[in-house]
């Protein structure tokens, strides 16, 4: 087991269980919810290290907050980030266990 930083813990901050994020892991690939201001190269670290697996790509998304009306008022949800990691071949998370 590798030690990890505790900083890893702020860069991944949450799994995305979706629809289109389980069609993923179909294809090696693991959605997570991501720090705004991390970085691909951090967040191949921060899940190399707290996963024990190896990182193919990361590719990342920010999905910009959209206007609501709730109970008649207009409000705005938050931005994030999100991180699509693809893992080589014969490596896996199974995001459903938790750390």
């Amino acid at each position: 087991m590798t030690t990890t930083d505790p900083r890893h813990y702020d860069i991944i901050l949450s799994p995305v269980i979706t629809e289109k994020a389980t069609l993923a892991s179909e294809h090696n690939k693991v959605v997570f919810e991501v720090a705004s201001h991390a970085t691909k190269p951090q967040i191949k670290e921060a899940v190399e290290k707290l996963f024990d697996v190896k990182v193919l790509r990361v590719n990342t998304l920010v999905r910009m907050g959209k206007y609501k009306l709730f109970k008649g008022r207009v409000g705005q949800q938050s931005d994030f980030k999100r991180a699509i990691v693809t893992l080589e071949e014969g490596h896996k998370i199974d995001v459903t266990t938790g750390l």
